[in-house]
């Protein structure tokens, strides 16, 4: 319980256009349920007169016309006033959507601000002027190795180059098909004499 009643309210999203916005289409429903009733009034008057003439109260019948025409003219200024709101609801939505692009290029022109303090003008110029002269060191380089290449050179890479393209093996050194050295007479030996007396140095280990 603590918790709920200790829980912070988050700070509401409607803004003081959105109350307004609100409000005026409240007004301008009840204008609409006002001139929808004034309308069916105004024809059940109309069938009115039109019976009480037909039973010779053309008097009673004079009277409701009059009503029904001062209702028509309020039926009239009902509908310019639900013109006037539905017109000032959409400049304010207009106006909303105005105000949310200007927070776009506000946030948008900062961004900007923010990226031209980290890199100045120089700085660019400078990362341009180092990138050319990487490209013109490259350019030198790669005229030399043209220049001190012969024909005879530039032959064998592309012959090299045509190899390992199509898979070929790459030539080993051969295998020598010499025989190896024998081991001196002395050391074959020495070598037997250790062989043999193993036996007897695990036995003394033991």
């Amino acid at each position: 319980m603590g918790n709920v009643f200790g829980r912070k309210s988050r700070p509401s999203r409607v803004t003081e256009q959105d109350k307004a916005v609100l409000q005026l289409k409240q007004q301008r429903d009840k204008l609409k349920q006002y001139q929808k009733k004034i309308t069916l009034q105004v024809e059940k008057e109309r069938l009115l007169a039109k019976q009480l003439l037909n039973n010779g109260k053309k008097e009673k019948a004079l009277l409701l016309l009059k009503k029904k025409r001062f209702q028509d003219q309020l039926l009239d200024k009902t509908e310019n006033q639900i013109s006037n709101l539905e017109r000032m609801v959409q400049d304010i939505e207009f106006m909303q959507i105005e105000m949310k692009v200007m927070e776009g290029l506000k946030v948008g022109n900062d961004c900007l601000k923010s990226m031209h303090e980290i890199m100045s003008i120089e700085d660019v110029e400078r990362i341009l002027d180092e990138t050319q002269d990487a490209v013109d060191y490259q350019r030198q380089i790669d005229e030399m190795l043209a220049g001190s290449f012969t024909q005879e050179d530039e032959d064998a890479v592309l012959a090299e180059l045509e190899a390992i393209t199509q898979g070929d093996d790459v030539a080993l050194p051969e295998v020598p098909t010499e025989p190896l050295p024998e081991i001196p007479q002395a050391a074959k030996a020495e070598s037997e004499w250790r062989e043999a007396n193993e036996p007897e140095r695990e036995m003394v280990a033991a």
